[in-house]
């Protein structure tokens, strides 16, 4: 491993924070210290504003092209130095190294769409009225986007927040998870290397109540961007309605998982194990509740336990497919919710402990987990669980399924698995939620609009509905 770089980047230059204090990072795979952070308050936060605000007008002045070759280059730079990014990522966070590279390089890819994307910030010209008229809608950036990031995707919900803004021609204050800051420091160290002007880019790790307390309060950042949880992202909007700053937020989920009776089952529980255990069941789109109709619940169950043996737990640096959770809290959290169902009457099929012994002593590891018998009364059915636990709820109707599946007040992502097209329709249809993968359980594609309804957020990221957010329309009135 590389030297860790451990510093706030503000204007362009390295730096402490003012407070001169440092707090320890732990991995969550061994329990040791990897290093010291800066921690980091609301004087540095302003410095980084002040520095973003200096830069704005420099930034979005510049060409389309200009800004589409600087992001062009970041995409570069972050695929040729993807492994030392994922093992920093594993240290800190805890999912194994392969899946972490896979996320660097999908995170990569953010930069190289919207290298594109920044020359296709098109405006209209608007047929008038009147002869000696001409309407022109020009579409400008924003100014200076406060990200605010967490820790379960450290690296990807960045570059995916942090790609548009600079395609737009806004510039950036990143605030990234304190569990996971030093994957966010490394991508500062590519953008350094790019050359991106003093400003355009800063990031400040510490205080999170301080840093999000002066983002909020400035009136220079215009802009919030958020992905967290849904109470921090209720907060966040209510304050930031004081100044109508712009916002955007990916918030909770707890996302239904239905397999009807005519469902290819091989196919539905090879979806269903790699959405459940990407990253240990700490994704906001993983299945939290699977619908599974009652004439195919007996093999279906029997099915996903034969699959469910083929997961390894483990130190991310070795060769398993699942690490420890990010720390005891999660832990206490997901055995806790494991428990609560078997109190109300859920059968453990598999799993449903702490895992002890060896290097498993000294990490946050839980055993993957199949629930049957699940019902509406426990806290796993209501509750967005953010780990390695599958609870299996019996159906009969398709409009019993729905019923349940939008039985939340979130509304992120939810899965189908049938073969029928009429049902595929009525169901997509019905289903209250900004995500549908029908006999699909992967959703994260650059080319799309992720985001979710209802308490699970506002907004879009990816694709081209992805750079909307930190843009701003102008009118203009040409009278000749």
């Amino acid at each position: 491993m590389t030297e860790i770089r451990n510093q706030l980047f503000i204007n362009g230059d390295w730096t402490e924070a003012r407070s001169s204090l440092r707090s320890a990072l732990f991995n969550p795979a061994t329990g040791e210290q990897i290093t010291t952070v800066p921690v980091g308050g609301a004087e540095d936060a302003k410095a980084a504003i002040e520095a973003a605000y200096g830069a704005f007008p420099g930034w979005s002045r510049t060409s389309a092209e200009e800004r589409s070759v600087y992001l062009r280059r970041i995409y570069d730079l972050i695929v040729a130095n993807a492994d030392r990014l994922a093992e920093i990522m594993t240290l800190e966070q805890g999912k194994p190294v392969k899946e972490a590279k896979g996320e660097v390089l999908w995170g990569a890819d953010f930069f190289l769409w919207y290298s594109e994307e920044a020359k296709r910030i098109n405006g209209e010209i608007i047929p008038s009225s009147r002869t000696t008229q001409r309407i022109l809608v020009q579409r400008q950036p924003i100014g200076v986007v406060a990200a605010i990031t967490p820790w379960n995707f450290p690296s990807s919900m960045i570059t995916r927040k942090v790609a548009p803004a600079l395609a737009a021609g806004c510039t950036v204050v990143v605030k990234p998870a304190p569990e996971t800051p030093l994957s966010a420091i490394a991508l500062f160290e590519i953008f350094e290397q790019v050359g991106l002007p003093a400003g355009v880019a800063n990031i400040v790790v510490g205080n999170a109540q301080e840093i999000g307390r002066e983002l909020l309060d400035n009136d220079k950042v215009r802009k919030i961007s958020f992905t967290g949880s849904t109470p921090v992202g209720k907060y966040l909007l209510e304050q930031s309605a004081k100044q109508v700053k712009k916002v955007s937020l990916e918030l909770g989920g707890h996302a239904p998982f239905i397999v009807f009776a005519d469902a290819d089952l091989e196919a539905a529980a090879e979806g269903l194990l790699y959405n459940k255990f990407q990253n240990n069941g700490q994704t906001c789109i993983c299945a939290n509740r699977i619908f599974v109709h009652e004439s195919i619940e007996a093999e279906f169950t029997e099915l996903f336990a034969k699959k469910l043996k083929s997961i390894t737990v483990g130190n991310g640096m070795k060769d398993v497919n699942v690490g420890p959770l990010i720390h005891d809290r999660a832990l206490a959290k997901v055995h806790g919710h494991v428990q609560d169902a078997v109190a109300k009457g859920a059968k453990i099929v598999a799993g449903g402990e702490k895992l002890s012994g060896g290097e498993y002593d000294n990490g946050s590891y839980y055993a993957p987990t199949l629930l049957s018998g699940v019902t509406s009364e426990m806290d796993v059915f209501r509750e967005e669980t953010f780990g390695p636990v599958a609870p299996f709820i019996a159906f009969r109707t398709e409009e019993e399924a729905i019923r349940m599946a939008n039985d939340t007040p979130f509304g992120l992502a939810s899965y189908i698995y049938t073969r029928d097209l009429a049902t595929t329709m009525r169901v997509a249809d019905k289903l209250e939620y900004g995500m549908v993968g029908i006999n699909e359980s992967a959703l994260g594609y650059v080319q799309a609009p992720f985001g979710g309804i209802k308490q699970s957020g506002m907004g879009r990221e990816g694709g081209q509905h992805g750079v909307d957010d930190f843009l701003e329309y102008k009118y203009l009135n040409l009278n000749f």
